[in-house]
């Protein structure tokens, strides 16, 4: 572990020429994040939400100046929900996007649904769209893009490496059907040499544990990024410790997501070193958050708009930075 002297932050924030970064922007509770090949291609999942005088597209538009990127290259609907999908249109307004990415028509019906969707499409514009199902991949230049689940369905065969039987299979027992959007939401894996990091959207507890049961067609991955926000609909310790992740990132709100039974989840998987959070989560109290240097967000009262950024080296180390303080640690595989 390392800490990063005022001096130094700078450095420690700009783009590495050989390393995938990754930041997870703060869309107070949705989910913004952009990811930077070494080859210079950007993917963004997702857009957080509309309105609020622009504040996530432009959050996401001084996070893609920092990092050097002055295109979309591949932008990705997980799926069709205002905190999602809704900050589009203003986005689209600030930065040329060159590919839509998503599980194809949204499964959402009625007047803000219908009005959602729309303006998603409208926003194509000169871009191409792209429908994905399980097992596509989305061709970012010096990354390995794998769709694991999309429209309600997942992968069927175990990717390399993985399909060993999962023995925490029945120990969490399934919930209520999901008929949202968020059951159909598009996970991928991004795989950049050694180095793995995980994205389900806001795919629920019953569709995550069809990726691991009765095998892990997954394997294990460095680096989750908690689904659904860490709400309790989603992670079951069937897949979060199945995936045994080293480094867990919590996109959060302040009042959205982090609840204490998810973010125990995490906290006792095996192998797990730290969880890094967009937001303190008002609701777990000290025990059912990461330590303060650990959060971007930590004073609702006085949100800033921090955000975390990765960088992973085709080794399997990664580093994690808070850029609200500064602090940096790194990972070694």
């Amino acid at each position: 572990m390392r800490a990063i002297f005022p001096g130094l932050i700078l450095a420690a924030l700009l783009p590495g020429a050989k390393t995938l970064d990754v930041y997870f922007i703060d869309v107070e509770g949705g989910q913004a994040t952009l990811m930077v090949s070494p080859s210079g291609q950007s993917m963004l999942v997702d857009t957080g939400w509309a309105g609020f005088n622009n504040r996530d597209a432009d959050r996401i538009a001084a996070a893609a100046k920092l990092a050097g990127v002055k295109q979309i290259d591949y932008l990705v609907i997980t799926h069709f929900h205002a905190d999602h999908v809704g900050g589009v249109p203003q986005l689209a307004a600030k930065l040329p996007i060159k590919h839509y990415v998503d599980h194809g028509p949204s499964r959402e019906t009625g007047a803000n649904a219908d009005a959602l969707y729309s303006a998603y499409q409208k926003s194509w514009g000169s871009g191409q769209h792209i429908a994905v199902k399980p097992g596509d991949k989305i061709p970012v230049k010096g990354l390995d893009v794998q769709v694991l689940s999309a429209d309600g369905a997942v992968i069927k065969t175990p990717l390399k490496g993985a399909g060993k039987p999962n023995p925490l299979c029945g120990k969490d027992a399934p919930k209520a059907e999901d008929k949202t959007e968020n059951a159909r939401s598009t996970g991928t894996l991004i795989t950049f040499g050694k180095f793995r990091l995980i994205d389900l959207g806001d795919l629920t507890w019953n569709k995550e544990q069809e990726l691991v049961c009765p095998n892990n067609l997954v394997g294990t991955v460095d680096v989750y990024l908690t689904t659904h926000h860490a709400t309790d609909a989603s992670g079951p310790a069937t897949i979060v410790h199945a995936l045994q992740p080293r480094v867990a990132i919590m996109n959060n709100g302040a009042t959205k997501g982090g609840t204490p039974p998810a973010w125990q989840v995490v906290r006792s998987s095996p192998g797990i070193q730290d969880i890094w959070q967009v937001h303190y989560a008002v609701g777990g109290g000290k025990d059912n958050n990461a330590d303060e240097q650990f959060i971007a967000n930590p004073d609702q009262a006085n949100d800033q708009g921090k955000w975390i950024k990765l960088s992973a080296e085709a080794t399997g180390d990664v580093s994690v930075t808070n850029s609200r303080n500064g602090f940096s640690k790194t990972y070694k595989r």
